[in-house]
């Protein structure tokens, strides 16, 4: 069983907290999580409403459905009966006492309407992720909390080697707990199953319509298009698609965690800024797969790979304590910093990633540029590359390996995920499948 980051703040949640909410995409370990959350608390009981008699008990009762005041009531899929929402907050409103509701949800529940304010003040909501890069090699990431007190050179010593195959393989595989189980063909043959299923149902299901046929050919553009700001106008002309529809997908492809947009930060710090969002697809083996493989990967390398680093940012940030906001940074003048890290009252750090194994003096214009305009309010900034060396290039900016992002100490278990899967081969027959499948159960 992988121990999720996130189950700390599962449990810290329920000792003082009646709802819990866990949000995350389909697939990414969600269900898995909560059913060992059921066993450790025993007196527990977990219904899915994936199911057809659960959820026909939920919509036809939702008050009977709730009524259990002597054990954790878990429910997955909530999404399916928000209805249940108004009976849990009387419940909560009848008694307070904490753990009492763990619910989950494959799309961004708060998002959906008549749900936002249901549980305000009763209910704290944690986001699963696929899983990080620290999480499939068996390690709690230290990034984050060495960047954010300002010492990441601390790192150096944990920060291994990293051949490009290598990260194109870490790139490929993605976070999904199956898809890693899976090689070659067959992890093609499951994204494209997962998103046909994601577009065809979950967000129809989200918006409740139907003739949405362009999704699709949208999350091909978005793949192409990365890591850039996002430009309605250019997006809207290139698809003959009215910005209100597009704007429209847009959210509910963010609703169902297929994409994240990463907003601009900003502040009144004497420049003009840019401040339209960039936008990343939140898996980088689903964005790899869609890109169409090797060869375009390679071709779109410095995308993909700001996406990665982007991404398991926010999957750090998640189950950080100091939950920083992550934006990004760009000037008219085009000085870009990709990653700004900002907790609530703390100094802002910034993180640059560079696909190049070596790197020239301009690489570092756009840190140096953002430590001059804050000053003492400038933490800490650190251009993550391929290479392999550690360097103080200016006060409070260091260059460190990219393997440093998910450098940190081990946790305790029998066997990381990349053990587990270590001598894959890269396409498999039927037996191949079959012995991957049995590996992926034992995970």
């Amino acid at each position: 069983m992988l121990e999720r980051h996130l189950a700390i703040a599962l449990r810290q949640s329920l000792r003082d907290t009646p709802v819990t909410m866990l949000v995350g995409p389909r697939q990414s370990g969600k269900s898995t999580l909560v059913q060992a959350l059921t066993d450790e608390l025993g007196d527990a009981r977990y219904v899915s409403l994936d199911r057809g008699l659960n959820l026909t008990a939920a919509r036809d009762d939702p008050a009977g459905f709730v009524a259990d005041p002597d054990r954790t009531l878990v429910i997955d899929e909530v999404q399916r009966a928000p209805d249940l929402l108004l009976e849990i907050k009387a419940s909560v409103d009848a008694d307070r006492r904490p753990g009492r509701f763990v619910l989950t949800g494959s799309a961004d529940v708060l998002a959906l309407p008549r749900i936002a304010d249901t549980l305000a003040g009763r209910m704290e909501v944690l986001r699963l992720w696929p899983l990080s890069q620290g999480e499939i090699d068996g390690r709690r990431e230290g990034f984050l909390d060495a960047l954010l007190a300002g010492e990441p050179e601390s790192l150096a010593n944990m920060a291994d080697s990293l051949e490009r195959q290598d990260l194109l393989g870490r790139i490929e595989a993605g976070g999904y707990p199956e898809a890693l189980t899976r090689a070659g063909a067959r992890r093609a043959r499951w994204f494209d199953s997962y998103l046909d299923t994601m577009l065809q149902r979950e967000v129809r299901d989200i918006a409740n319509v139907s003739g949405l046929t362009d999704l699709p050919r949208l999350m091909l553009l978005l793949a192409s298009r990365v890591t850039g700001l996002l430009n309605y106008a250019g997006i809207s002309r290139d698809l003959g698609m009215p910005q209100t529809t597009l704007k429209r997908y847009l959210a509910l492809l963010e609703t169902a965690f297929l994409v994240e947009t990463v907003p601009a930060w900003f502040r009144n710090i004497g420049k003009r800024l840019v401040k339209s969002p960039k936008l990343i697809l939140t898996d980088a083996g689903l964005l790899a797969h869609m890109l169409g493989g090797k060869t375009a990967l390679e071709r779109s390398f410095g995308a993909v790979l700001e996406n990665f680093v982007l991404m398991e940012l926010v999957k750090q940030a998640s189950v950080s304590d100091a939950r920083p906001a992550i934006c990004h940074y760009r000037t008219s003048e085009g000085l870009e910093v990709d990653a700004i890290i900002e907790p609530r009252g703390g100094p802002v750090c910034a993180v640059e990633v560079k696909a190049a194994a070596t790197l020239a003096s301009r690489d570092f214009r756009g840190l140096k540029s953002l430590a001059a305009s804050l000053g003492d309010e400038f933490g800490a900034g650190v251009i993550l590359y391929t290479g392999s060396e550690t360097a103080r290039i200016a006060p409070k900016i260091w260059a460190l390996p990219l393997t440093a992002l998910w450098a940190g100490e081990a946790v305790g278990r029998t066997s990381s995920l990349s053990e587990l899967l270590r001598g894959m081969p890269d396409a498999g027959d039927d037996r191949d499948f079959e012995r991957l499948q049995d590996r992926g159960r034992s995970v």
